[in-house]
Parts: structure tokens; C-alpha cells; sequence
């Protein structure tokens, strides 16, 4: 009897969380147009100090450290706090629920912060390569503090973040915040703690539903208000801010009501509804399918009142999640369609499941109309999910009638690294495209990395932890995917060697000179890549170094009868920077390239007016060694 009770105490808890947060973005889902904050000049913020400038471009050393160098311009706000010049930054806007997104740039060993509404903070922290993250950290919420609660334990309530993705100093890196403010009754006492909904950084769920009982340590303001300013912290160390933007919302809801669902038989198109006889009819108080049907076959039409609470552009996604994102076009596994008022919002056609509309609305109510069918028993697409999101003026990403659901027993399958690197071979989405010969690797440092052994292309690197194979290991595995857990980077698939008449010469998407022949285990249990490349026999290794913070690429070339010179490809961006610390910086400092030997690599642009980094394999005692360094 007690197990029994507590169960059912724990559903309803369950049940009035996920209620109260169901309206807050939610992961994978498109949000709405955020602002910018203008940064050709300081208009936007209170009187600043003079530790803060604006610069076109940062640089700061990743090696030596130091306060950076800056060229002077407009667009990043930066940070160098001096002797009586370290004081915060604020913005003149203010706030209460918020979705902020900014780009980062740490110093060597520096700490910062950005405070919303002036009083809770998510750090910033030169966290690169820390494999205990801390709520000291880049991505964690701050402690609070309280010497009233005695020596020792004046601080409390600090949150480590869930995974440390952080990059290398003189990076940028990138933060997104879903921000719900404290709640106040009409006599002005609070009612609802702060929360942080979720934190990004770098792509990666770092913090998710952190509720903040006061203002946190070092906070502009000890009060809680409904409204406040943004804070950057600027008296602990140097760092650069770029790319702010927001999205403030109000209190007031999207609401459907009134809603009915038709079901029908025998729908294998959109246009079938116009023509087919109803089957049932039944009221409904949440999006799913609930009329009698099989889980291969079913459709239905969703009627009902939607109400805009302000006129403007309202954002809709649908997801019909029984259509997996590889589905073969020509087999087609449902479809749908939205309709608010007389206007056609957005249509699934069925190549993927998810399709988004914006549709402009003045104030109001409207009928609506959610049409939408399976066909097909695809033994990988048996969820019959039906999930519909609208963002608009004032109004947070929300999730619309969605229903309660008990989680699948199983869980997330995924795989971890300990003590020694760990390969797994599968399927893996890159840049768009399914690859299905891939060797991902995880290494106890974070720096992972995956190989496409088919065609001889390095695909990317992560920070983090290693893989989730749940859609390739549950039931039959929908997608058969393996899905990295961390920040991804990712390159160009084309061949990491090649044959080039000369260093002027295209570089191929494809090579058909590559011949995989597979690869020894070294070891330490890293896989040692073989393959010749015409008569050309190459051995290729990626080994971490500086406990994870860099990942060595190696290829071990024996030359073989050509006349043409192999080329190895070290890297692509919009722009290949040389640095004054050596290292290369490619693309907007998304990682730097360290290069091993004193050979001098060619840097060229492309038809595509990016740049890439060439090195030639050139024999010594009939061995060829190209070797460089990934920096993230």
C-alpha cells in the first residue's frame, strides 16, 4: 500500500512538472527570431568602464595566455580589466522569461560570467580539457552564498555542468539560455523561484531545469524583481562577448480548446480526405491518435480553437515522428498538414516527418484543423507521436496539448570510456548524409574523433562524452544511427590523401585510387587505418596528446610507382589564419591546426571561396611522414 501510494505521489508530481514547463523551449525545436543587441557601438549598455572596448577582432593565446591583443573595430565587446578599471557590463534592456543566445571567447585561465536579470549567474571559465567539471566551470550555474550558514559551508546550491564541452582559450564558443524569471503576487511577494530551463553550450545540454532560490554569488542586485538587465561580469579576467541576442517573453499563452478527432480508414494520400467517409468521431484534451486503429495504419483530422493572446507572426512546427528522418521518398510512411483559420500553415510531406510555417495572426480565436495519416508498417517507425510547437510575439517556444507519457524502460544505450580508448563501427550522420562505414572512436581525455574507413575521409571531432546507440541497438534499431554525446566539429568529407599534378591542382570529392584494407589495434587499443593509395601504401593514427586537449593525425606514407606527388589535406575553412603563436585558426576560430614538422603547408582558396591547408608527403629513406594537430 505505501509503494502504491508513493507511486501515485510521484506521478502526480511528474505530472504538475512537466504541466508548468511543457510552455519553455524544448530541445531539437526551432525557436523564434531573436534580437540583436547592436554592438557598433556601446548605446545599448549603462556608462561602461573603460575595461571595456569594442574590437573587429580578438586574439588571445591559448599557450602563452595574457590579456590578448585586439584590432580595433566594431561587433565584439571585449574585456581586459585592469588596476580601478574592472567593473560589469549591463545591458539598458530589461527582462524577465528569456531565450539569450551569445558567443564566448575565454582567455587563458580567465573567469567571467553572465548574470540574467543582473542576479543568476552561468559561469564562464577557461574549463578547457578540466575532466571533473565543478559549478566554478563554463556551463555551470553559480553557487549561492551566505556566511550566516557558518564557516566552510557559506556556499550552496552550485551546479556542475552535465558534461564539460569547452573549447581551447582563444576559441570562440556559444551559449544558449532558456530563462523563466521568479514569480510575484499582486502584493509584490515571490511565489516562483527562478529557473534555468535549459543551457547550450557549444550544442550541448549542459544544464536542464535548474530551479535558483536567490540571487547567486557576486550578483549585481540582492533582491529579486520581475525585470532586469543582462550583467557581464568584467572583474575576474579578460574575455569576449559577440552575438548577443534575445527573445523576451510574456506571462500570456497560446491555448487550443474545443478539440475533436474524425478518424478514417484507408487514407495513402492528403487528397483522400476530401473524399473518404469518416469512421468515428470523439472529443479529445491533447494531440495524439486515440481513435481505434493499428499502430502501422491510421489517420485522422484534429479540430479545434486556437487562441493568440497578441498579433503578429507565430512560428508552428509539426513533427509526425512515425516518419524517420532517412525514409526512402519512394515509400513514403505518412504525411500531414496544418490549417489555421482559411490559411494553409505547413505541410509534412512525408521524405521527413517535421515541417515548420509561420503563419501572421491578429489577436483572437481561430478554428484549426491537424490532418495527418500512416500508412505503412515499417518495422523501424512504430512511435505514432504527434507533436505540435508554436512560438510567436511575447510568447515562448510551447508545446501544444501534448500528452503525458511513461518513459520506455530502457533508457538511453550509450557507450562510455574509462581507462582506454574504445572503437565502435556503425552508421553515423554527417553534414547531412548518413555514412554507413564509420569508426568512431572515444578516448578517456574527451577527444574523440570519427574515420570514414570507406573512402579514407576524417568526418570530425568531439569534446565530451562518446556515443548514444540507442537507434542503432533498441528493438531493430530505427535510424542505426550512433550519435555523438559531445560538441561537434565537423570536416568536409573528402579523402584526407590524394594524388595532385601539382599544389594548383583541384582536391577530389572521392578517390579512386583509395583501397581500404582495413586496420591493426595498437596497444593502447587505438586503431592503426591501412589502405594503399594506388601503389602507395599508407598507414594513418589519431593519438590525443595534453590529456585530450589536442588529437595528433598521423600518416606514415611508403611511396609506390606514380609520378605524381601525394598530398595530405589538413584542413578547410572560410578563412586559414596564421597566428602570432603559430598555430593556424580556421574558419572564425572555430579550432586550430598545429603543425608537427618544419614543412611549409600551402594555404589556396577554393571554388567554393573557402581556403584549404595542403601538406606534401615527401620521402625520406623511402618513408613519407605528414603529421599535424587538431586544437579544440
Amino acid at each position: 500500500m505505501k509503494f502504491k501510494m508513493k507511486l501515485k505521489f510521484l506521478l502526480t508530481v511528474l505530472c504538475s512538472f512537466l504541466w508548468q514547463y511543457s510552455g519553455m523551449a524544448q530541445t531539437g525545436l526551432p525557436t523564434a527570431t531573436l534580437t540583436p543587441i547592436p554592438l557598433t557601438d556601446l548605446s545599448a549598455f549603462k556608462p561602461v568602464t573603460n575595461n571595456w572596448k569594442l574590437a573587429k577582432d580578438v586574439f588571445f593565446d591559448p599557450i602563452k595566455g595574457g590579456d590578448g591583443k585586439i584590432t580595433d573595430g566594431t561587433g565584439i565587446l571585449v574585456n581586459t580589466p585592469g588596476k580601478g578599471t574592472n567593473g560589469h557590463l549591463f545591458t539598458t534592456m530589461e527582462h524577465g522569461d528569456v531565450e539569450l543566445e551569445l558567443d564566448f571567447m575565454m582567455a587563458k585561465g580567465s573567469n567571467a560570467g553572465v548574470y540574467l536579470q543582473g542576479r543568476y549567474e552561468v559561469q564562464m571559465f577557461d574549463s578547457w580539457g578540466e575532466k571533473d567539471p565543478k559549478y566554478s566551470d563554463a556551463g555551470a550555474i553559480y553557487q549561492r552564498w551566505d556566511e550566516k550558514r557558518g564557516a566552510g559551508r557559506e556556499g550552496y546550491e552550485g551546479h556542475p555542468p552535465l558534461v564539460n564541452v569547452s573549447k581551447a582559450p582563444g576559441l570562440w564558443q556559444h551559449y544558449k539560455i532558456i530563462f523563466r524569471a521568479p514569480r510575484f503576487n499582486a502584493q509584490g511577494q515571490k511565489i516562483q523561484n527562478a529557473r534555468f530551463v535549459e543551457v547550450y553550450q557549444n550544442g550541448v545540454l549542459v544544464q536542464k531545469n535548474i530551479e535558483v532560490t536567490g540571487p547567486t554569488r557576486a550578483a549585481a542586485f540582492e533582491d529579486e524583481k520581475p525585470l532586469g538587465p543582462l550583467m557581464i561580469q568584467g572583474d575576474h579576467g579578460a574575455v569576449a562577448i559577440r552575438n548577443i541576442r534575445y527573445q523576451a517573453y510574456g506571462t500570456e499563452e497560446v491555448k487550443l480548446i474545443d478539440l475533436k478527432l474524425t478518424s478514417y480508414d484507408n487514407i495513402k494520400a492528403l487528397t483522400d480526405f476530401t473524399t473518404s467517409a469518416p469512421k468515428s468521431e470523439m472529443d479529445i484534451d491533447v494531440l495524439a491518435h486515440l481513435a481505434p486503429a493499428t499502430r502501422d495504419q491510421f489517420a485522422g483530422k484534429i479540430t479545434g480553437t486556437i487562441q493568440v493572446p497578441a498579433s503578429g507572426d507565430y512560428n508552428f512546427n509539426l513533427n509526425l515522428a512515425w516518419i524517420p528522418m532517412d525514409t526512402n521518398p519512394n515509400y513514403i510512411n505518412g504525411a500531414g498538414e496544418l490549417t489555421i483559420g482559411d490559411k494553409k500553415v505547413l505541410t509534412v510531406t512525408g521524405k521527413t516527418g517535421i515541417a515548420t510555417g509561420t503563419v501572421n495572426l491578429a489577436a483572437g480565436t481561430y478554428p484549426l484543423t491537424l490532418a495527418y495519416f500512416k500508412s505503412s508498417s515499417y518495422w523501424y517507425a512504430r512511435r505514432n507521436d504527434i507533436i505540435l510547437t508554436v512560438s510567436g510575439p511575447g510568447v515562448a517556444l510551447t508545446t501544444l496539448k501534448a500528452p503525458l507519457k511513461v518513459v520506455e524502460p530502457v533508457g538511453a544505450i550509450t557507450l562510455a570510456v574509462e581507462d582506454e580508448p574504445r572503437m565502435q563501427r556503425g552508421f553515423l550522420e554527417h553534414l547531412g548524409k548518413k555514412k554507413t562505414h564509420v569508426i568512431s572512436v572515444g578516448e578517456p581525455g574527451g577527444a574523440n574523433y570519427a574515420v570514414d574507413v570507406s573512402r579514407g575521409q576524417f568526418l570530425q571531432v568531439w569534446r565530451g562524452d562518446f556515443l548514444e546507440t540507442t537507434p542503432m541497438w533498441y528493438g531493430r534499431g530505427e535510424t542505426q544511427l550512433e550519435v555523438p554525446m559531445g560538441s561537434v566539429t565537423s570536416f568536409p568529407a573528402k579523402p584526407s590523401l590524394t594524388f595532385l599534378a601539382d599544389q594548383n591542382a583541384v582536391w577530389p570529392d572521392s578517390n579512386a585510387a583509395y583501397n581500404n584494407l582495413g586496420y591493426d589495434v595498437s596497444k593502447a587499443g587505438r586503431p592503426v587505418f591501412k589502405y594503399t593509395l594506388g601503389s602507395a601504401n599508407i598507414r594513418e593514427t589519431l593519438e590525443p596528446e595534453d590529456n585530450g586537449r589536442k588529437l595528433t593525425h598521423t600518416f606514415t606514407v611508403t611511396p609506390g610507382q606514380e609520378k605524381q606527388a601525394i598530398w595530405c589535406r589538413v584542413a578547410e575553412g572560410s578563412t586559414i589564419t596564421k597566428l602570432p603563436n603559430g598555430l593556424y585558426a580556421v574558419g572564425d576560430k572555430e579550432y586550430f591546426v598545429e603543425l608537427v614538422g618544419k614543412e611549409k603547408p600551402v594555404i589556396r582558396k577554393t571554388a567554393q571561396n573557402t581556403e584549404e591547408m595542403l601538406l606534401p608527403v615527401k620521402a625520406k629513406d623511402a618513408t613519407g611522414v605528414v603529421k599535424y594537430a587538431i586544437v579544440w
